[in-house]
Order: C-alpha cells, then structure tokens, then sequence
C-alpha cells in the first residue's frame, strides 16, 4: 500500500480529526447526508440501485452537514483540487533553487578564519604570495653543493632561520626540515642516507640527484594563482591553505537566516503523551537539521493553532527564511493559507506530487522574505526539508546543489499510484537497501537511515536504479558527531 498523508496528524486534512470517508456521515448529521451539495434549485435522493436521482424543487431535502464536519468536508474538498494542481516533486526541487537566486542577500563581509568555517567563499582564494615563498627542505639532513665527500659546517639551518653564507663546492651543512636552503646548494642528503667519519667529513651512503629533496619557490603556486573558486565550502582544509597563502580574513557568504515556527495545540514539549497530546518530534529536529544545511537558526517560537500569532510571527520576522510546522493544509484550524493571502505573499509551490509531504508549500513574502510550509507529521516534514529548503538554503548559502547520485535498490518498493515517493534508505556497497517504518508519521526509518531514495510513481523493482538524497551525516565522520 502507498503512503497516505491523511494519517491523522498535523499537515493533512485531517490535522486532528478524522474527516468522514466519501459516502459515510457522522450520525448526528442524519443518514444520507451528501459529502458535497446538490446543484442549486435540485436535490439528491439515492435510489435503491444506488444510482442518484434528481428531485423536484419543493422536494423534502436530506439534512446537510453543519458546523466543523461541514468546514472539513469542505476543506477536504479544497486540498484534493489543490493536490490536483500540484507540483511535479522535480519541478518543485528546481523552483525552490531558482527562487532564492532572486531573494535579498545579506552583504559578503571579510571574517576572521575561524568565523568563515562552515560558509562558503564569495570570491576566489587568489595566492598573496609564492608558495613555498623560498626554496625549502623536504627532509632532516644535510644540505650539500656539488659532489661529495663533503666537509661539514660546524653551525646548523633551523627552520625559521637562515643560512648566514652559500655553500662552497664540496661543502655540507645540517638542515632541518622547511629550513631555507642556503645558497647555491645542489641537494639535500637525507639524514638515513649518509654518515660521518672521523675527520668530520660527511660520506653518501645513497648519492642525492640534482635537486633532491628540496622544495623550490612557488612549487604549489605562484603569487596570484587561483587556488580555489567562488562557492567553495570553507572546510578546516581551505583554512589552513588560506593561512599558508598569506590570509587573515576571507570574505565569505553570511549564513542565510531561518526563524522556524512550530503550530498545534496538541504538541508537548516534554514527558510522555498523554489525553490526546503528543510529543512535538520537529522543534528539537528542524533546527540542527537546518545548520547543518548552512543556516543561522535565529528563533524557534511554538505558535499552537493562533492565526494572529501566526501573522504576527512572519510579519515581525527578520530571518531570510521561515519555516513552519503542520497548518499547510485546509482544516479548520490550518492558518498557514490563509495568513500567507492575509500578508500578500506569492505562492510560489502549493502542494508537491509527492508522498509523503504532499501538502508542502513555498512562498515568497513582498519583502522577498521566503516561507517554507513544513507538513506536521515529520516524515512528510523531512520530505519537506529535502524537497524545497534543502535547495533553496543552499542557494541562499552559496552552496552547489547536491550532485545527482543513483544506486540500485536491493528490493522492491511500492510505488504511489500518480506522485513520486521518498523512501528511507540505508547504502551497503553499491546498493540502497530501503527500511521499513516509512509511514509519514514515522521517524524511525529515516533515524537510522543514510539517505532517501527517489521512488517514482508506479514503484520500483529490485535493482532499479533510483535518484538518491544524502543525509548530512551521511559520512562516517560526521555521524560521529550525531550518534
């Protein structure tokens, strides 16, 4: 059976309740009461072939759902025409990219090293000078000019110091590695490979070749090189080499800035669920999840089900992204739709063809602030994250997109009938084996998953290539630091 969103839980029509099923009505409604009204000026009657038959007008009419069953049907009726106008889970991966292309950055500023790890460059690392700015030693030993034996200088070359005079054909001198090589020497005698005899005289156990062991000026690079691109992610690695190339400070992307807001009445923050309460799964989730996207998260406020809370929340926020959590569907308390048109925002993404998650939004805000509508229940928020903020936090970081990675799958997954799916997964060698508990309300799939798999609709068969999402602990250095 594919996923459905409708699970009882936030980001669904069926948010908190149970909306009645096509053809069944809540008791107190009265028997036969239509899921939907009958054109005007008619009515409905269900005859016993059950084929339905218009009556006359005057006619005694079935009694028509009334109070929150009536705004659900209705909403349900609203998120199946939006889910029928939504968006291919590719297209809607490329909109989300392409949308922060446009949004208002945060002017590159230069930082100190250790204040840029973690960002990405907004110029290139050009070299401030020759590397290495001297010829070197690669090796303990001996510097020596011309052949040997060779007669030994009393003094010694240190790094960080240098040799006071050159070398004289014949003559030798203890160099320590990345001391400066004194002039006119011809090699560097590795100190395993020669010996002294008692005269003081230094003999070749193995004879240098021209040049040995001696790292000339500029071998990595010359004063002005590129040595790395614009969007370059500033690992430890890129620091150290930014030392070594003269850098104090790099001039890199400002983390974008996320405020995430977490809706429902219904969600504790702590102990254990208890009188239809449940413990809420996405505030302690999303913000790490989202650092580790490049984000700064600013805030992270519990909204409940208050619409002027929610409005006031997005329109206060001076974050470059919001998040929200549940709401993005059309139950009675989803607020996410309606404050989006009570603040002017653009939709840019209203619901994705894709299970779960498929009620997910993007819009953008007339201060080109963005808004990520998270479904509440968290796989389909993960599949949320994955699908719209993934792409567009790592525009707004400077980051490359993901590369496109596919492995075969080890077995088969069922397939949704129309929308593509997205399946935890776990890589073995050269296989995406995928786990179960990969219900849109469940975690613990994708707790111990390495990635999602792309599942288009249909399914997949055993061995089928299929397009493959990268967790971001995904290496076994960084799961270290997560488990």
């Amino acid at each position: 059976m594919p996923d459905r969103d409708s699970t009882p839980h936030r980001g669904s029509a069926a948010d908190r309740h149970v909306a009645p099923r096509s053809g069944h009505t809540p008791a107190h409604d009265g028997p036969g009461a239509p899921d939907r009204p009958a054109d005007p000026g008619t009515s409905a009657q269900q005859s016993p072939s059950g084929t339905t038959q218009p009556q006359p007008p005057g006619a005694p009419q079935p009694p028509r759902a009334t109070g929150f069953w009536a705004r659900t049907a209705h909403s349900r009726a609203a998120d199946s025409d939006r889910h029928h106008e939504a968006t291919p889970w590719p297209e809607a991966r490329d909109i989300a990219t392409r949308a922060a292309r446009g949004g208002v950055r945060r002017e590159s500023a230069p930082l100190p090293l250790d204040a840029a790890l973690g960002l990405t460059l907004a110029a290139p690392l050009t070299a401030l000078t020759d590397l290495p700015s001297f010829d070197t030693s690669a090796m303990d030993g001996w510097a020596v000019a011309g052949p040997g034996p060779w007669r030994l200088r009393d003094e010694g070359v240190l790094a960080g110091h240098a040799a006071r005079t050159p070398l004289d054909d014949g003559e030798a001198v203890g160099i320590a590695t990345g001391a400066r090589i004194p002039p006119d020497t011809t090699a560097v005698l590795r100190s395993e490979h020669g010996r002294v005899d008692d005269r003081g005289r230094l003999h070749a156990t193995r004879e240098p070749g021209h040049g040995q062991d001696i790292r000339p000026r500029g071998q990595e690079c010359r004063s002005g090189d590129q040595l790395l691109p614009s969007g370059t992610l500033v690992t430890p690695a890129v620091l150290g080499l930014a030392a070594a190339a003269g850098y104090d400070a790099l001039t890199a992307v400002p983390r974008p800035r996320v405020d995430v807001l977490v809706l429902g009445d219904e969600l504790l923050t702590e102990g254990l669920p208890h009188d239809g309460l449940i413990r809420d799964a996405l505030g302690p989730m999303l913000p790490p999840w989202l650092r580790s996207l490049g984000a700064e998260v600013t805030g992270v406020r519990r909204i409940g089900d208050d619409a002027d809370a929610l409005y006031e929340a997005i329109t206060s926020s001076e974050a470059d992204l919001v998040v929200t959590t549940g709401g993005t569907a059309s139950g009675p308390v989803d607020h996410v739709h309606p404050t989006l048109r009570r603040i002017g925002a653009e939709l840019l993404v209203d619901g994705v063809k894709v299970r779960p998650g498929h009620p997910m939004l993007l819009a953008r805000t007339r201060q080109n602030q963005h808004l990520v509508g998270l479904p509440g229940n968290p796989l389909a928020a993960v599949s949320g994250l994955l699908t719209l903020a993934e792409p567009l936090l790592r525009t707004l970081a400077g980051r490359a997109p993901q590369e496109a990675n596919a492995l075969p799958l080890k077995e088969a997954v069922h397939g949704h009938p129309y929308d593509t799916r997205l399946v935890p997964v776990v890589l073995r060698g050269d296989r995406a084996v995928p786990l179960h508990y990969n219900g849109p309300a469940m975690l613990r799939g994708v707790a111990a998953a390495d990635a999602l798999a792309v599942v288009p609709p249909g399914g997949a068969r055993p061995g089928q290539s299929a397009e493959i999402l990268r967790l971001p602990w995904a290496t076994e250095g960084v799961r270290g630091r997560f488990t």
